[in-house]
């Protein structure tokens, strides 16, 4: 399926009209089933579902790590994810005729809670250091591969930086979803997250920074801006949070001491 279709429009400039043609962002139910009975319905970007699947588990707690999944189909034409879980999930019993709809931006579904953080370990990965040239030259490359985002102005974008080096990337309508493409790609490809940096387009809300957390991710690093309990999740598990990274410029939330560079005073 495409990402996006040419739709037309009415374009106004000033007090003149015109006929034209825009390229608007494709929005896709994917209903997910675990072991047969329906569980959640996510309003997505209609590619990588299989990563978005994996990941949306993974942070929400259904399964621990990719051998959670014993089995994994999606029919693209019923818009339909069949998981088959290797045990059976608590929480998915408990959730079991809840039906949820979510685009995986404004919040996230109605079974995430904050008090998720308590089972999140502080990370201990202090010998991870970060060039504050890298955030720079990280977030300029970011922008660049945001294709889609250039075409419609419809899409979150959201990378796995390893070694100062952008190794998965994924857009979506949702930054939630668009996280979870990228947690559940790195899992399936095996990636060391305990070395890496999460890149994001959209805002750190609290969900997004335990998301990166319980992967052992030790930073985020948005275009835009953090919350306050993001922030105080944050300092709690030891996670580098950075925001608002505009041309050379930046915000350091927490986590100061991974931060390296010329002229950096220690703080």
């Amino acid at each position: 399926m495409a990402y996006f279709e040419e739709i037309d429009i009415v374009r106004y400039m000033g007090q003149e009209a015109e006929y034209a043609r825009d390229i608007v962002v494709e929005e896709y139910p994917l209903t997910i089933y675990l072991d047969g009975k329906e569980t959640v319905t996510l309003l997505c970007s209609p590619e990588d579902m299989d990563y978005l699947v994996v990941g949306f588990l993974l942070s929400e707690g259904f399964i621990k790590n990719a051998e959670g999944i014993a089995g994994l189909r999606i029919d693209i034409e019923k818009g339909i994810a069949d998981v088959e879980l290797s045990e059976p999930s608590i929480l998915g019993q408990k959730l079991y005729g809840s039906r949820t709809i979510a685009s995986g931006c404004g919040r996230g579904p109605v079974f995430y809670n904050v008090k998720d953080s308590l089972d999140t370990k502080v990370l201990d990965s202090d010998s991870v250091e970060i060039e504050a040239e890298t955030v720079v030259v990280l977030m300029k490359e970011f922008d660049g591969r945001a294709a889609v985002f250039k075409q419609t102005g419809g899409v979150h974008s959201c990378a796995l930086a390893l070694e100062g080096k952008i190794e998965i990337f994924h857009e979506d309508i949702g930054r939630h979803n668009a996280l979870d493409k990228v947690l559940g790609h790195g899992t399936k490809a095996g990636a060391g997250f305990e070395n890496g940096i999460i890149l994001t387009s959209g805002r750190v809300s609290s969900e997004m920074l335990i998301k990166t957390a319980k992967r052992g991710i030790p930073a985020i690093i948005s275009r835009s801006a953090p919350t306050v309990l993001s922030v105080k999740l944050a300092n709690e598990l030891n996670v580098t949070l950075i925001g608002f990274v505009r041309g050379k410029r930046f915000n350091v939330y927490s986590g100061f001491h991974r931060i390296r560079g010329k002229g950096t005073r220690r703080l």
